[in-house]
């Protein structure tokens, strides 16, 4: 039987359609206030008006942190527990980079292995921005972590990154004994764009016969191009992601309209999810990418997958990375790792997990 958690509370704090329309930061908790004000403090300009080039140069949320935790004496800097590595693979169409996180030690046998994809609308960010997030999956859960730097748009339009992608399961899986890994225990994590492309793993290897994601994390996924729905209303001024900035990713990512239209971008309107393992489904109110999740969750369940479906209230799309200060982050973490740990069979919490995620 499925199960779902998914709980929006958009009632909890009311705010009339008209306030959320004109502001929908009002919204928002203090902490995530807080790293989207020092954001906007390092000059950066809005996305949608640069091109792909300018906007991979532009300051992101992970410098914002930087600079929130700079007062206190905090760093940013990489976990010094991690060791992180550059690999690459052969495909058809070139070489594909990727970058393995992993615990230092030798550990007791076999990790288990976890591909991470990251978001970015398919256009921007990459393993040389921000590693918060695979870094993090690899302390708490002992796996190691392979990160794909799968090509972007515009220079590579779709479905180059979703073929990226599937190569990067495919090879993690079939070299798992040369990254120390099992190949059985195996599972999927994604971000936005990452996430949309997570669960088309997990749909490919089944309709391949191929071996599949015991578990898959996704985190605010791109579901679908419909900015009618009612989200992309109430949140298409919302930070750092808001309506015209997905429309301009979109432009970039997709040929034409029978791309954006591609049942592999449209998850929330597909009706052959059976069979596919466990999700954990982790979206954000202030996002507009928020309905196309919630529609993404109960097509899950009435297929009968098991899906862990969350809103989290006071937080907008990106707030997953900043658990170090930004409290709804800690919870969403938590609720990701907890289940993604279980699905690994870990007999063992990593270290530091009970006393923080993002500490």
């Amino acid at each position: 039987m499925s199960s779902s958690s998914l709980q929006p509370n958009h009632g909890d704090n009311v705010i009339s359609l008209g306030t959320r329309q004109d502001d929908p930061m009002l919204a928002a908790d203090a902490d995530l206030r807080h790293v989207l004000d020092r954001l906007a403090g390092l000059g950066g300009k809005p996305l949608e008006a640069v091109t792909p080039k300018q906007a991979r140069r532009q300051p992101g949320l992970s410098e914002a942190l930087a600079e929130v935790l700079k007062p206190a004496g905090r760093t940013a800097e990489p976990d010094k527990d991690i060791t992180s590595s550059d690999a690459e693979m052969e495909t058809p169409d070139g070489k594909l980079k990727l970058r393995v996180h992993r615990t230092k030690g030798e550990g007791e046998g076999a990790r288990p292995l976890v591909l991470y994809l990251h978001g970015g609308g398919w256009v921007t960010a990459g393993n040389d921005r921000d590693e918060t997030v695979p870094r993090l999956i690899a302390r708490q859960t002992g796996a190691v972590v392979v990160a794909p730097a799968y090509r972007l748009a515009p220079e590579h339009k779709f479905p180059a990154a979703h073929d990226d992608a599937y190569a990067a399961w495919l090879w993690m899986i079939e070299n798992a004994e040369e990254l120390g890994g099992d190949a059985a225990r195996a599972a999927v994590f994604g971000e936005d764009a990452g996430a949309n492309m997570a669960l088309n793993i997990a749909l490919q290897a089944r309709d391949e016969a191929m071996q599949a994601p015991v578990h898959s994390v996704l985190v605010t996924p791109i579901a679908g191009t419909d900015v009618t729905r009612p989200s992309h209303i109430e949140n298409a001024r919302a930070r750092p992601l808001g309506t015209a900035l997905l429309q301009w990713y979109f432009r970039h990512a997709f040929a034409n309209k029978a791309d954006a239209a591609d049942p592999r971008i449209g998850l929330a309107e597909r009706e052959d999810f059976a069979g596919i393992n466990p999700v954990t489904l982790i979206l954000a109110d202030i996002d507009p990418l928020r309905s196309e999740g919630e529609a993404l969750a109960l097509k899950l369940n009435e297929a009968d997958v098991w899906v862990d479906a969350k809103v989290y209230e006071g937080v907008s799309h990106d707030f997953f990375a900043l658990g170090r200060v930004v409290n709804k982050a800690r919870f969403a973490q938590a609720q990701a790792l907890t289940n993604l740990n279980e699905a690994l069979k870990i007999s063992r919490r990593a270290p530091g997990l009970a006393q923080g995620l993002s500490s």
